[in-house]
């Protein structure tokens, strides 16, 4: 059986079919439930999951009536293979007798941690293994077909916090491996949707100027002052200053080298560049 939390809600039998159940209130039960596999739940937390504050009187018995339906509903998900008796009523709550390999959400943790352990191991490859396995389990924001309370929000912050670190990780095992060229693609579309995340903005610029587009690699990194100093009245980090005085410098040589009667005026017109983005 695996319970699929990232994205829409769902389940795959032992068989091989996909069920979407369409009871918010039992997806959100069966949510919390799988997010602790084997691991028995108080009624008094699935109770404030769903209805946060402002629980009904007889709260713990329409939960039980709840959990009745779910588990109906697993009995009914597996008419295509043996099944399984999967909700457990075991104090001080439920348990989904499931392993944490069938869930999703602890499969892709595991694979973030994995490709983070090769990385720092340095082998780049092995970790590109590790990600493109978990990048197949990515299919949108967590439980986004179903209303969460409290425990789910807070599980679904963790989990947007470990697809970062995921980003993070394909554009450095990227980068390890020379890609550089092959993957702007993709820094661009993660500097677009993570506009405030200085870290990609540096990768970016960097593999603009590894791979020979120095002019644009110059405003990648005046797009990143302008964005920091408007939404955060901030400028870029000493890193990536130190990585746009780089890339001017390497300007520099590369014309004394060419013609050096011209390096006064081509590090007067570098800095007159800058100058308006400074003032800005």
């Amino acid at each position: 059986m695996q319970f699929n939390l990232i994205g829409p809600f769902g389940i795959v039998t032992d068989g091989g079919r996909a069920y979407a159940p369409k009871a918010p209130k039992i997806c959100q039960i069966l949510a919390v439930l799988a997010l602790q596999p084997g691991e028995a739940v108080a009624a008094d937390t699935l109770v404030r999951e769903l209805w946060g504050d402002n629980a009904p009187g007889n709260a713990i018995r329409t939960l039980q009536t709840h959990v009745y339906h779910a588990r109906q509903m697993l009995e009914d998900a597996q008419a295509d293979c043996p099944v399984r008796e999967l909700l457990m009523t075991q104090a001080p709550g439920y348990r989904l007798d499931i392993g944490a390999d069938e869930v999703d959400v602890h499969i892709f943790e595991r694979l973030v941690r994995g490709a983070q352990w090769e990385l720092s191991e340095g082998s780049p490859e092995l970790a590109g293994d590790y990600l493109d396995r978990a990048q197949k389990l990515w299919r949108g924001p967590m439980l986004s077909n179903i209303p969460v309370g409290s425990r789910l929000t807070g599980r679904i912050a963790h989990l947007e916090e470990l697809h970062i670190r995921f980003l993070e990780l394909r554009v450095e095992s990227e980068n390890r491996l020379g890609r550089y060229r092959e993957f702007l693609p993709e820094l661009r579309a993660l500097v677009h949707d993570y506009p405030l995340h200085e870290w990609f903005h540096g990768r970016l610029i960097s593999a603009l100027h590894r791979a020979g587009r120095r002019g644009e690699a110059l405003e990648a990194y005046q797009n990143l002052y302008r964005i920091l100093k408007r939404e955060l009245g901030l400028e870029p980090s000493t890193d990536v200053k130190r990585l746009q005085a780089e890339i001017l410098h390497a300007a520099t040589q590369d014309a004394v080298q060419l013609c050096p009667r011209r390096t006064t005026a081509l590090q007067s017109a570098a800095t007159s560049l800058w100058e308006p983005a400074v003032a800005s």
